[in-house]
């Protein structure tokens, strides 16, 4: 049981442990909003494509903030970074509040202020992947990627179940809003609580180049290539998010909070037996067949007409969501040099948030013409063939062995007190 069990031991390293705090606590905030606003813009329009736009509108923001926001995390400090953009994605948390409060029930508004937040949320997303593997030991950043993992979903779990109960109230996407701006504090704490970090000797030079000089870098390497492709896969074809809200209504009294907390369920359930994850080798393989599950898993629960069968089937999707999303990121962090981490991760920020953003674009357009549950199971379907088909041809990815890491001690000032 003690070597499955989830790995612990970034804990006892204090930079990481005030960072892991103010992230969760943070993560249930920011879920609260997530959840309230394609809530509300339903609310507003009666319509699942307004919805998908939700996702579509922070998309840009999101490709060009992610892909420069890591280019400028390889060349400024990178604790500056993560607390300026934290704080603007704060203050359009704001925003969401006072539009709420001040009733202005304006869809085009609200798909303003996502854009906006994306742009922050990318910049920071960059910056903080970034910044774990200066932080702690080699061998210990697969350990740190499913605690920050974890604690992110115990927050969707938590969070969508509250924003279910407080959307139903007269003023509650207000409350939504503003227990989101209060819970960020902890962010902004720890983050200044970080120690400096800037840049190696090798920091890379602001601009366009040093974009450039990134996704070349990605290009030229198979493994990270197949290892982007299928969480594409994944998030464009087969998240469901956005038809949420509407199947909620159609079949299941509008219980739209169990929808949005069952896949992040399966994740927290998946991370407490997590123990084995830093021990896999045969990375490529096993990143394949937890999205092969995730994508069979929401193909039949779009399927499914009872309310516990598609919680219990996007429950296992989230399982397997947790393994891919730690394989990925490790993958990532190991496989880059620290010089070119937020790159990486800036891409990376790209491709898992802009994935499921394209994902709603591409669910709700589908149900404006098919329906619903035909683009639900559609999209899961589609992304069981398309990995299982592919995944195996890129050679590199598939036989890719991890290796095992060195043991180094962080230095005293990159490590903290």
């Amino acid at each position: 049981m003690a070597d499955h069990a989830i790995d612990t031991r970034p804990l006892a390293q204090p930079v990481f442990r005030r960072l892991f705090i103010g992230q969760g606590t943070s993560f249930v905030g920011s879920m609260l909003t997530q959840v309230a606003v394609p809530v509300q813009v339903y609310r507003i329009s009666h319509s699942s494509f307004y919805v998908g736009m939700v996702g579509f509108a922070g998309l840009l923001p999101l490709i060009v903030f992610g892909l420069y926001g890591g280019a400028i995390a390889d060349a400024v400090d990178r604790r500056k970074l993560y607390l300026w953009s934290s704080l603007g994605t704060w203050a359009v948390t704001l925003a969401l509040l006072a539009q709420t409060v001040l009733g202005v029930r304006s869809v085009g508004l609200i798909l303003a202020l996502v854009a906006v937040q994306s742009a922050g949320f990318a910049m920071a997303s960059s910056a903080r992947g970034a910044i774990v593997p200066r932080i702690v030991e080699p061998e210990l950043i697969p350990a740190a990627n499913t605690l920050n993992y974890v604690v992110g979903t115990v927050g969707e779990v938590i969070a969508p179940l509250i924003a279910g109960v407080l959307v139903t109230f007269p003023h509650g996407f207000a409350y939504a809003y503003g227990a989101d701006a209060a819970l960020f504090t902890a962010a902004l704490y720890s983050t200044l609580r970080l120690p400096k970090l800037p840049p190696d000797r090798a920091a890379a030079r602001l601009g366009l180049r040093s974009v450039r000089e990134g996704l070349s870098f990605i290009g030229g390497r198979p493994v990270l290539v197949m290892s982007f492709f299928v969480d594409i896969c994944a998030m464009m074809l087969a998240m469901p998010r956005s038809l949420f809200p509407a199947v909620a209504d159609a079949r299941f009294d509008g219980s739209v909070g169990l929808l949005y907390a069952a896949i992040p369920i399966g994740s927290v359930l998946a991370g407490f037996a997590s123990g084995w994850i830093g021990r896999i080798r045969r990375q490529g393989v096993v990143l394949t067949g937890a999205v092969l599950v995730w994508g069979g898993a929401i193909g039949v629960s779009g399927l499914a007409r009872q309310l516990w069968l598609v919680v219990l089937l996007l429950a296992v999707a989230g399982a397997a969501d947790l393994v891919s999303a730690v394989l990925r990121q490790t993958l990532l962090q190991t496989y880059a040099p620290d010089e070119m981490r937020g790159r990486m991760q800036g891409v990376h920020t790209v491709v898992v948030a802009g994935g499921p953003r394209l994902g709603d674009l591409r669910a709700g357009t589908m149900s404006a013409a098919l329906g619903p549950a035909t683009a639900w199971a559609f999209g899961g379907f589609a992304c069981l063939a398309i990995v299982a088909l592919a995944a195996p041809l890129v050679r590199p990815f598939w036989t890719y062995e991890a290796p095992a890491p060195p043991r180094k001690t962080p230095a005293p000032a990159e490590v903290g007190a």
